[in-house]
């Protein structure tokens, strides 16, 4: 008697498949940055080879040159680079996540905005203009700015929170962009700092790497394990509810963190854009849109382009260097505008 049955073929559970895909990534996306690293301290005005960088590591008692140029200017400039960006693509990713648009950016719920808006008020209310002055009064301002966002954006009756969030974050940073200039113009001394500031620069930003680094680094812990509540709130609220999750408090207590993350890095260099955006994008077009394994490796391709952006600044012009604000933004316009022209954005 013949056998009709179809043959039986052996392929591996798709989950599992999806899981080994992501694991795979991300150790990828940590050794690509172990790499990025060693470049960004080896490369610039003066040249140090990865072999000088690795022995000035591993001595760091060793009184050269190098080392001195190592230790007070690139490791600092460089992991403080690595926190910058690595915040900047989580808080990206995620708020890409939670306002279901795929041309959201951290800049979207007006943070950026609302920071400059407190720094130009601490330079002429209070006298600020100290670096690490104006660290505090950027993660204030961006704090203040995104929980106004959110009493206004819940309120609205915009059809759902998320609308309502982003359309909150676009009027308030209108807004304040035009108070912001309005100041300015009137103040030189304002405008003096507010420039310095206003630029996304790691240059002469390394005095506040130990400030920075409780925000970032608890703002990035308590980021990834939201990677299993994003994929259930991208099954839209109703069924979200369905499996038990409390809706609102899951979407306060991820924008809370996403603000946490883009504040931290605003406050500690400036506004920088497209990173989040850029990263958020490379890292689904990885591992598709499981955030499980989307979120880590959007926070390692945000730290790639941060600094490789600023490793370049530095080494395009023989004499000076290129603003790591500027660089972004070279390489994400025309990322952007590809993206905005795209019919089959890729499915947050």
């Amino acid at each position: 008697m013949t056998d009709t049955s179809p043959p039986v073929t052996s392929h591996p559970p798709p989950a599992r498949t999806r899981s080994s895909r992501g694991a795979t990534v991300v150790v990828i996306t940590a050794a690509v940055l172990a790499c990025t690293l060693v470049a960004g301290i080896a490369l610039g005005a003066r040249d140090i080879s990865p072999a000088d960088v690795v022995h000035v590591l591993l001595h760091p008692g060793a009184e050269t040159f190098d080392a001195h140029v190592l230790w007070t200017e690139r490791i600092p400039r460089t992991f403080l680079g690595l926190l910058v960006g690595a915040a900047l693509g989580g808080s990206g990713l995620i708020m890409q996540a939670l306002t279901m648009n795929p041309l959201a950016e951290p800049g979207i719920l007006g943070v950026q905005q609302g920071a400059s808006m407190f720094v130009v008020l601490g330079i002429m209310v209070l006298g600020v203009t100290s670096v690490q002055g104006s660290f505090w009064l950027a993660f204030i301002g961006s704090a203040v700015t995104a929980s106004l966002v959110h009493a206004i954006g819940t309120r609205t009756n915009a059809g759902s929170s998320t609308i309502g969030l982003v359309l909150a974050g676009m009027a308030l940073a209108a807004v304040m962009s035009s108070l912001i200039t309005l100041l300015v113009v009137r103040d030189e001394a304002a405008f003096a700092h507010l420039r310095f500031w206003s630029v996304g620069q790691l240059t002469g930003r390394a005095e506040v790497l130990g400030t920075i680094v409780p925000f970032a680094v608890a703002g990035l812990l308590l980021a990834v394990p939201f990677g299993r509540t994003l994929n259930i709130l991208a099954l839209g609220d109703e069924a979200a509810r369905g499996l038990g999750v409390r809706v609102e408090r899951a979407q306060l207590a991820c924008a809370a963190v996403a603000v946490l993350l883009c504040a931290s890095a605003t406050a500690a260099v400036g506004p920088v854009a497209f990173v989040g955006l850029v990263a958020a994008h490379c890292a689904r077009l990885l591992v598709g849109p499981d955030h499980r394994w989307s979120l880590p490796v959007s926070m390692g391709a945000g730290a790639v382009l941060l600094i490789l952006s600023d490793t370049a600044g530095r080494l395009i012009l023989d004499h000076g260097e290129i603003q790591v604000g500027v660089m972004t933004a070279v390489i994400g316009t025309p990322f952007f505008v590809w993206l905005a022209r795209r019919k089959d954005l890729v499915r947050i």
